[in-house]
C-alpha cells in the first residue's frame, strides 16, 4: 500500500493549477467594474490544499476564483 501512497501523492504534487510568481486574474464575476490589470496578482505561495496566497492582496484564494490559466497569452 505504501507504494500507492506515494505515487498518488506525486502525481497530486505535480498536476498544481498555479506555481509561485505566476500571474493570475480574478473572474470578472469576482471583481465586477474592475479592467484585467487591476485584477491581475502575482502568485506568493501555493498551499497544499491547492489554495493560494497573493501578493498585495490578503487571505487565501482557490482555483474557482481566478480564470482559466492561458500560458500563451504572453506569446504573441
Amino acid at each position: 500500500m505504501s507504494f500507492f501512497r506515494n505515487f498518488y501523492r506525486r502525481i497530486i504534487a505535480e498536476s498544481v493549477w498555479a506555481r509561485p510568481e505566476m500571474p493570475i486574474t480574478f473572474r470578472a464575476e469576482v471583481m465586477p467594474g474592475k479592467s484585467r490589470e487591476e485584477r491581475t496578482f502575482r502568485v506568493r505561495e501555493v498551499l497544499r490544499n491547492g489554495r493560494v496566497t497573493l501578493y498585495d492582496f490578503a487571505g487565501e484564494h482557490r482555483e474557482s476564483e481566478f480564470e482559466a490559466v492561458n500560458f500563451n497569452r504572453e506569446n504573441p
